[in-house]
């Protein structure tokens, strides 16, 4: 309600008598009250009337057609409804109301002269929910242009465009479409690859929302050629085992077809494609090759190769060293598999050595061949060396016992004594 006016009037009342003129009259007003209403919602019109005498009141649309005579309905349009009429209040209702029921409605009171006022009915329209439109398609390296549209709102919406809770700047346009106004901001981007799937969003703001906003969102859909990287298997790859690719691959829109090929040759019949993954069972040396997988999209076309290499199981025998002085021959059967030098030209092979025999059991047994032979050399010189000394000792006393002999028989010892003999 903006404002209120007031139409003031006399109506005379008085008798005039011959002797004398005497005027009194007694004023009517009527006032009108503007209403400002939602597109949709329910207008409520108003005329207040001040010492009312029961003179006749009309109520008129902009169009000027009656709708209300002293309460009774004159224009059959349902969606009017006369609610309250007293000799100071007067009042209609509006439902599902529209921009073309906006205007002036008349309150009119008739008397000796008709004087109305006016109650101007104002619609307002909020906007719904802003579309985000696309020129021509995002490329890499290229911009993309974005066009956020509200059609239809009264008065015009405001839009903002927003991206990571930045606001970008963009060239406003509004249009006129009869009593409502359409709104568009246009916003330039450059884009790359990582910009794919990024979110920017489209906030419209008007009077009728109350401070609320409403939010178009929207994911940058950039185009770019695609990558393509084959996952190779661990390890390395003897005859009779299994093989199994897979071709990893991105790109937008992403390649529906996925070619495995063979280069300079066919795949082997034992090949089986299933989407990206190519297997193939049992595996011999005539498997060898550079594998490539293919893939495209209308941006371009990527490749990865991978070069196969199926190792030959090879046996050998050792020779093997016993606990005791002399070498005793045992075979053992060992798989070793022969090494080759990596291909600078091949980065996608997968070049490694190992035996079919782990590193450790190898190790330990070397280990423990290399602490026998020590043990064993350290017993030998040590029993030579016990029993040198041995000897010289028995060498000693021999000695001792031939010089009493010699003295006894120089001192002249009794015979009594007897003979002794002694080994020397």
């Amino acid at each position: 309600m903006a404002f209120t006016a007031v139409w003031n009037y006399c109506v005379p009342l008085s008798v005039i008598t011959l002797l004398s003129l005497v005027g009194t009259a007694r004023c009517q007003a009527v006032q009108a009250e503007n209403v400002t209403v939602l597109e949709g919602g329910t207008a409520q019109i108003s005329c207040r009337l001040q010492n009312y005498d029961g003179s006749i009141v009309v109520i008129q649309n902009p169009r000027r057609q009656t709708l209300f005579f002293n309460g009774t309905r004159a224009l059959k349009d349902d969606r009017f409804q006369m609610v309250l009429f007293t000799p100071r209040l007067v009042r209609i209702t509006l439902t599902n109301v529209s921009v073309s029921d906006e205007g002036g409605y008349f309150c009119q009171l008739y008397t000796d002269d008709t004087h109305h006022q006016v109650a101007t009915l104002s619609v307002s329209v909020p906007p719904d929910t802003p579309t985000v439109e696309v020129k021509q398609e995002a490329v890499e390296g290229g911009e993309v242009e974005l066009t956020c549209l509200s059609l239809r709102s009264k008065p015009p919406a405001t839009l903002r465009w927003i991206r990571d809770r930045r606001e970008i700047p963009g060239v406003v346009s509004q249009q006129e479409n009869g009593k409502t106004v359409s709104v568009s901001s246009t916003i330039r981007l450059s884009v790359e690859r990582k910009d794919n799937g990024a979110a920017v969003s489209c906030e419209a703001s008007h009077p009728a929302l109350g401070g609320q906003k409403r939010v178009r969102h929207y994911r940058l859909d950039v185009h770019f050629a695609p990558t393509v990287r084959i996952i190779p298997p661990p390890g390395i790859l003897r005859e009779g085992d299994s093989l199994s690719l897979t071709c990893s691959i991105t790109g937008n829109p992403l390649p529906r077809d996925v070619q495995w090929t063979r280069i300079n040759d066919t795949l082997p019949e034992r090949a089986e494609i299933s989407g990206p993954t190519l297997q193939v069972s049992r595996l011999s040396q005539s498997h060898n090759g550079t594998y490539l997988c293919q893939a495209q999209n209308n941006y371009g076309r990527a490749a990865d190769h991978y070069a196969l290499l199926v190792y030959e199981n090879v046996s050998v025998t050792t020779m093997v060293l016993s606990t005791s002085h002399h070498a005793t021959s045992h075979p053992i059967t060992l798989l070793i598999t022969p090494s080759y030098a990596p291909d600078p030209r091949d980065p996608g092979a997968v070049i490694e050595t190992h035996s079919a025999v782990p590193y450790a059991v190898i190790g330990g047994i070397l280990a423990l061949l290399v602490f026998t032979i020590i043990c064993v050399l350290i017993i030998t010189i040590w029993c030579s060396v016990r029993q040198k000394g041995s000897y010289l000792t028995h060498e000693a006393s021999g000695l001792d016992e031939h010089g009493e002999v010699q003295e006894a028989f120089l001192n002249g010892n009794d015979a009594s004594q007897g003979k002794k003999e002694y080994l020397l």
